[in-house]
């Protein structure tokens, strides 16, 4: 990254942590499609294997301690859960856009036929949601692509829903292992047309990586120029 490069790179996250720090505010649980907010505002949702840390980046993205609740057990979400970022100064206007939560895949400690009505969800929403600016692909980095990640990726390619690779929890894998993930995360994720070239290294715990992930979040929502 060259010194221009690096001035506009810290001027998109000034301007994402800045919107962040503002008014961030759950709006509602979505368990089947006809109860989903009306499409109005751009939405970026997060998706990953149970247990990926969906909830504990959620947080750390919005600086809150618990707006997304984080669970030790796996297939806790079973819903889509809408969470509203940035509120204009007009009484009644719309958030700026919207992050969706929604239920792990792979394992899940449920019975089969509610894994199916999750998954059916989520199929449904990501293929027929027209305000859906980007999905984020969240996958531990101890363990990296696994064939349900590999399962998902491709029904988006399908869908033409572009997304990113998130890797989380980088802060429990050395060095040499995590490049050596990264490495491989990136050459399939060249195989896939919808997929971002960027893979983003995260840890919610430290902090590593929010900063500029929570910067590509707001341009898929805002555009790369919105400094506001």
């Amino acid at each position: 990254m060259d010194e221009i490069d690096a001035i506009q790179q810290a001027a998109r996250e000034e301007a994402a942590s800045r919107l962040f720090s503002g008014p961030v505010d759950f709006l509602l649980s979505a368990p089947q499609l006809k109860f989903l907010p009306e499409p109005a505002v751009p939405e970026i949702a997060f998706c990953g294997r149970s247990n990926v840390g969906k909830s504990s980046l959620l947080n750390a993205l919005t600086g809150r301690k618990a707006i997304a609740r984080a669970s030790v057990t796996p297939g806790r979400t079973q819903e889509l859960n809408f969470f509203d970022v940035g509120r204009p100064e007009e009484e009644g206007a719309l958030p700026l856009f919207r992050l969706v939560d929604m239920p792990g895949y792979g394992f899940a400690k449920a019975p089969i036929k509610v894994v199916d009505k999750w998954k059916a969800l989520v199929n449904s929403y990501l293929r027929g949601r027209q305000v859906l600016s980007r999905t984020l692909v969240l996958v531990d980095s101890r363990h990296g692509l696994k064939d349900v990640d590999r399962a998902m990726m491709k029904m988006l390619d399908e869908a033409a829903v572009g997304y990113r690779i998130v890797l989380t929890k980088t802060d429990k894998i050395k060095a040499s292992d995590l490049a050596v993930v990264t490495e491989k995360t990136a050459a399939e994720a060249k195989k896939h047309v919808a997929a971002h070239p960027e893979i983003h290294l995260t840890s919610a715990e430290k902090g590593m990586g929010i900063a500029a992930l929570r910067a590509a979040v707001l341009a898929d929502a805002m555009g790369e120029g919105w400094t506001q």
